[in-house]
């Protein structure tokens, strides 16, 4: 049966956006949620803003920026990858990675994808080409490349001397970090029709901890690529098809022994790491990734809602609803605040321990959709148009 990824959240934002239904019935019609009117408790500062190739191409993309010391790394759709200086925004280097065909019409994109990680004085990026590069950070030049078995499109992980990537057919592999070259795959299974976009593998404890487009999440051994366990967070059900979607994108966090992961159309679940025994879960579905810390969860969910959860047994301590139906990047904490994106390109800043809104700003009319990245003692974010901004309180 042939397998079939959709831009879940980009159909999302059309709909929203034209006001149109997906199945032209009443009731399947939703709206945008105004935006809220802040009187903002501080100014957020724009430190300086660089730009960075053309950005996604108007498709549903996660490529967000990576950073190291005191350079950031950002990349386009298309094929160009930027070092900054993390303090001025300053450019230190570009490359291209499109392909040449020798032709006199354009370059064929490289069709970057999934974010840029940093490790080990490498810059890691994959591309729904299949292909996965490692630069040098000092000048942008290809250390290697190497072809894995599909799209990837979760952002490459560096750990115990291997590259993890999860391509979007569903295989896990783990290449050597030194010349690229394939150590082991791992086939994760997938149902015929899933979300776009893949799960970031987690490393802990000598082992992968990845979510899976069947509903599961799954532990791998770092050095062999066993399997140790599989547990199913999410149950297909529904009458139609995207009610039936149950794909754990969303990266797993290890907190003191225990995984915590959530699946669109599932549960979040807190599962044991040795075992994946489940611990607790929760009917909360999303596509947004997770944090854990201080002993709080926050999540922003597949409708918008951005809540608050007790690690311990899930429940909630608040909600904050004045964002649904916005499409929400995932949340990050910031100086204390709990920072999310939306399509409209507005930065919302929640106090953490009510979830009342502190702030707001206008960053990008171009919309933001990447999870925002905190480098620096500074917040990084990148637009759809390949904007990147850096903010200060």
């Amino acid at each position: 049966m042939q397998l079939r990824k959709i831009f879940f959240v980009g159909l999302i934002s059309l709909a929203l956006l034209s006001g149109c239904s997906w199945f032209n019935r009443e009731e399947d019609v939703v709206t945008m949620s105004p935006l809220p009117q802040v009187d903002n408790q501080f100014q957020p500062t724009e430190v300086w803003s660089r730009s960075v190739g053309n950005g996604t191409g108007g498709i549903y993309s996660n490529l967000r920026p990576g950073w190291q010391d005191n350079r950031v790394f950002a990349a386009d759709r298309f094929g160009v990858v930027k070092a900054m200086d993390i303090d001025t925004g300053k450019e230190l280097w570009s490359v291209n990675l499109s392909e040449k065909t020798g032709l006199l019409s354009h370059n064929l994109p490289a069709l970057l994808s999934g974010g840029v990680a940093v490790a080990d004085n490498r810059v890691y990026i994959g591309s729904e080409k299949a292909q996965v590069y490692a630069l040098n950070a000092d000048d942008g030049s290809v250390v290697w490349q190497t072809k894995v078995a599909g799209e990837a499109l979760s952002m490459p992980v560096v750990s115990d001397g291997v590259v993890l990537i999860h391509t979007g057919n569903g295989m896990l592999q783990a290449l050597n970090q030194a010349d690229g070259t394939l150590k082991w795959t791992v086939n994760l299974d997938m149902p015929p029709l899933t979300l776009r976009g893949e799960s970031t593998p987690t490393p802990a404890f000598g082992a992968a901890i990845v979510g899976g487009d069947n509903g599961r999440v799954s532990a791998v051994m770092l050095a062999q690529g066993q399997m140790i366990w599989q547990q199913r967070i999410s149950h297909i059900g529904g009458a139609t098809e995207i009610a039936r979607l149950n794909d754990v994108n969303v990266s797993p966090v290890v907190v003191n022994n225990v995984v915590y992961a959530m699946a669109y159309n599932g549960n979040l679940a807190a599962m044991e790491l040795r075992s994946g025994q489940i611990i607790w879960q929760r009917e909360i579905g999303s596509v947004n990734d997770l944090i854990v810390d201080g002993g709080h969860i926050y999540v922003a969910d597949q409708t918008g809602k951005v809540m608050a959860l007790d690690m311990q047994n899930g429940t909630t301590q608040w909600t904050q609803s004045d964002l649904q139906y916005r499409n929400l990047t995932s949340p990050v904490l910031f100086d204390g605040y709990l920072v999310v994106g939306d399509a409209e390109g507005y930065l919302h800043w929640l106090n953490s321990d009510d979830g009342r809104f502190v702030a707001q700003s206008k960053v990008d009319s171009s919309g933001l959709q990447a999870t925002p990245v905190v480098a620096g003692g500074k917040l990084l974010i990148q637009a759809r148009n390949g904007e990147v901004y850096a903010y200060t309180r």
